[in-house]
């Protein structure tokens, strides 16, 4: 029994002081005074209660398989996380497919080689086995797995997934993969056309290489049973107009990422949302994935990912070593990523604003007064260009420097104005991927706190609704995502004056023991996963039960 809590129950309606009580599971009453027959009862006088946060753009696919507990999140109130996204995924997959998948996500997930190798569990091939797998493994939150575009195309296509468009014949193939997914307990597809996506060495992830036919033939098998949500980070090439043909011909949602605000192009963003907007008014389901956190990344120029979807920096990828320092060391190379800076362009992660770059690490004691600088100050202090600073820098210490470069979301007047549209969904936390560059596995409490307490950006209701319901509802996920009586017991306890997120730190819990970045809870005092507690004021309990659901079946 949890007595005396502000009750938010993910509706967006005003809270209320009352007592919820939990009996198997599942939330057994809701009210004010409730009978003390519990086992055990937690005073929550001043603190909160909503359903636990769904986090609907994870990619914890390859994590899933060595940590069932997916760290950082169920610490962070997440009791539910929806995998695949962007069609990143890891099944269905032939054992002789692996190495090429890992080498994917080497890149665009930002993951380590020798930790995919060592870490993931490959008893599975097709995607309905990779379910299998996930049932019997258990896992600390509930889980919901799209079926990947990227996989599912080096399954029929195999090298050539990356190099060229598929033919009828393989379209088709690829749509009963797709259905047969759909069958198994698929929560819908993932795709991507971003141009910032690569494998290893540059290589396009193989769904960037899917014409039009392609995407609408796979939407249409999704849908074919009535099912299913369709998700795509969209390249300049993938207009809105083509996200709602698709939804008009499957007759099914479409989630729109990763829609964040660029100040070098402030209106683009509205752009899409409005187009959105205009999609919806014709009775289309489209919805835009925002995120509230600006968006930074740690680097070192071995692997500086906020770069490399730039044109002109092809040439520094898939080299190392003595090589790769050479093309770094080119004016030639610098010139032409300089001249690429200067010109427009409609969305790109790094815009050249090097007074948000800044020196986290040097690895030379004699650079040491150089951290926390930003690069456009060391330039200026040294009469030189930016991008020669950083670089003459990164060389000059076997490329160990370590950069963090605020990228994207800056502007809070913007970010706020995207987070309350009513066509968008608070999301994008990447969990599982880019462990090395940032961790937003938070921003829910990020929410919570920051844009609710501080800025006063959205009502503590709207944020609850944002986080919990409005993905359970776009997903049919049923009996999730409220506080009602008979639904699932996924609940976190918080206190509103203190609710957040701790600033990061790097850890080395990954397999090999390779590092990556964790950012800890702040105000949280307990998080429950269907009524198994999981987490609580300190963290992620040592006793947490893998008391997550696979979830395979949704309505709506």
């Amino acid at each position: 029994l949890i007595r005396g809590a502000t009750l938010l129950d993910g509706s967006g309606a005003e809270p209320f002081v009352g007592d919820l009580a939990v009996q198997g599971g599942r939330i057994r009453a809701i009210g004010v005074s409730l009978a003390a027959d519990a086992q055990r009862i937690i005073d929550a006088d001043g603190l909160a209660l909503m359903p636990g946060i769904i986090d609907s753009h994870t990619h914890f696919d390859a994590q899933i398989t060595w940590d069932p507990y997916v760290r950082p999140s169920p610490a962070l109130g997440v009791t539910t996380a929806v995998i695949g996204n962007c069609g990143f995924t890891i099944a269905p997959c032939r054992p002789q497919d692996r190495e090429l998948t890992m080498r994917n996500l080497t890149q665009v997930e930002g993951m380590s080689l020798e930790v995919l190798r060592q870490g993931i569990r490959w008893n599975f091939e097709t995607f309905a086995e990779y379910l299998a797998q996930l049932r019997a493994s258990g896992s600390a939150v509930n889980l919901a797995a799209y079926v990947g575009h990227s996989s599912v195309r080096t399954w029929v296509l195999g090298a050539d997934a990356s190099k060229r468009e598929a033919t009828a014949h393989e379209i088709a193939q690829m749509g009963r993969i797709v259905r047969e997914a759909m069958a198994a307990g698929a929560v819908g597809l993932a795709s991507s056309t971003s141009p910032a996506h690569n494998g290893e060495g540059g290589v396009p992830m193989p769904s960037r290489l899917a014409g039009d036919a392609e995407h609408i033939a796979l939407i249409e098998a999704m849908g074919q049973a009535g099912g299913g949500v369709y998700m795509v980070t969209k390249g300049g090439q993938m207009p809105v107009a083509l996200l709602e043909e698709m939804s008009a011909r499957s007759k099914r949602p479409v989630m729109i990422a990763a829609l964040l605000h660029n100040p070098m192009n402030p209106q683009a963003v509205f752009q899409d949302l409005e187009a959105i907007s205009a999609a919806n008014a014709r009775g289309r389901r489209l919805i835009g994935q925002v995120s509230c956190c600006p968006l930074t990344m740690e680097y070192t120029l071995a692997s500086p990912y906020p770069v490399e979807g730039l044109a002109s920096w092809q040439p520094a990828l898939g080299v190392q070593g003595a090589a790769l320092k050479a093309v770094l060391a080119d004016k030639s190379f610098r010139d032409a990523v300089r001249a690429e800076l200067a010109a427009p362009a409609v969305f790109r992660l790094f815009n050249g604003e090097w007074d948000k770059v800044h020196v986290v690490e040097v690895a030379e004691p004699r650079h040491r007064a150089l951290e926390q600088r930003s690069i456009a100050d060391i330039a200026a202090e040294h009469g030189g260009d930016p991008l020669d600073a950083m670089l003459d820098l990164a060389l000059a210490e076997d490329l160990r420097t370590t950069f963090i470069a605020g990228l994207l979301n800056s502007d809070e007047e913007a970010v706020g104005r995207m987070l309350n549209h009513p066509h968008s969904i608070v999301s994008l936390s990447d969990a599982g991927a880019h462990l090395t560059f940032f961790t937003d596995a938070g921003f829910g409490l990020h929410l919570l706190g920051h844009w609710v307490r501080e800025r006063g950006a959205m009502s503590l209701p709207e944020a609850a609704r944002r986080l919990t319901s409005q993905s359970a509802l776009l997903f049919g996920m049923r009996g999730r995502g409220l506080l009602r009586e008979g639904y699932a017991a996924d609940l976190l306890l918080f206190d509103p004056a203190t609710v957040g997120r701790a600033d990061k730190r790097r850890v080395f819990d990954l397999p090999g023991g390779a590092p990556r970045l964790t950012t800890d809870a702040l105000g949280v005092h307990g998080v429950w996963v269907n009524g198994a507690l999981v987490a609580d004021g300190n963290g992620l309990r040592a006793d947490a039960p893998l008391a997550g659901e696979l979830m395979t079946r949704f309505g709506g």
